[in-house]
């Protein structure tokens, strides 16, 4: 399967025709797990992910984000943090081809993926920065998150560990980048990431948001690409 879509397949995606489905609420059936269950069921990045081979939707985010801003060349080096279910790495796989190399990590287990390390280890924990630099075997050229802390339902408590995650995984990149390089983030707007925005503008050449159609228009998902890493001062 070749991950290469063509820009004309990733504009049309979300626009395919699908019947709708309805979902009755049964016995052991609560209705938000109804509401749920139809949300996927009418996703038409669902029903495309499932019939081009890939692992999530969210494949579709990075194929998109990668159109807008050409993430990715043959025999790059990449890390991958949050990787489950390995869509993300499906996607970068392909496009940095056989000579390139990958390096994932996520907490949850992710099924072998051809051309890609994937290690079960939490990104928090001490050992891990270690661990990826010491798997990659050099500098890499993008580090892409998509990671994201499980929710506890308080909307201020969410967005201040999800700008925490997206903080670390930016010093980290930091730390592993080429000059030159990229950093591609996952965070949700809520108005805690002024101090991220502001190091990220001293540390690239270029920071942008991005919301990849890809992206649930009623998520205040987005995302951060920063390009151009700066040498440090």
């Amino acid at each position: 399967m070749s991950n290469d879509k063509p820009k004309s397949a990733l504009r049309s995606v979300g626009s395919r025709r699908m019947a709708i489905v309805r979902v009755k609420t049964g016995n052991k059936r609560s209705l938000s797990s109804k509401k749920w269950l139809e949300r996927q069921l009418n996703d038409p990045y669902v029903a495309s992910a499932k019939a081009d081979g890939y692992r999530s939707r969210a494949a579709y985010k990075i194929l998109q984000l990668d159109e807008k801003f050409q993430l990715f060349k043959k025999n790059m080096k990449v890390i991958d943090l949050g990787a489950a279910p390995g869509g993300w790495s499906q996607v970068a796989v392909a496009k940095i081809g056989p000579k390139g190399k990958l390096i994932g990590i996520d907490l949850l287990p992710v099924d072998p993926i051809a051309g890609a390390e994937i290690i079960q280890m939490d990104f928090m924990s001490d050992e891990a920065p270690g661990k990826l630099r010491k798997m990659l075997g050099g500098k890499a050229d993008i580090v892409l998150s998509d990671m994201a802390p499980s929710t506890t339902g308080h909307t201020g408590t969410d967005h201040i560990r999800i700008m925490m995650m997206a903080e670390i995984a930016a010093l980290f990149a930091t730390e592993i980048l080429v000059i030159g390089g990229t950093f591609v983030c996952k965070f949700f707007k809520g108005g805690a990431e002024k101090e991220l925005l502001d190091q990220l503008k001293k540390d690239f050449a270029k920071v942008r948001h991005a919301k990849p159609p890809a992206s649930r228009p009623d998520s205040s998902e987005t995302y951060l690409v920063a390009q151009g890493f700066r040498k440090p001062q």
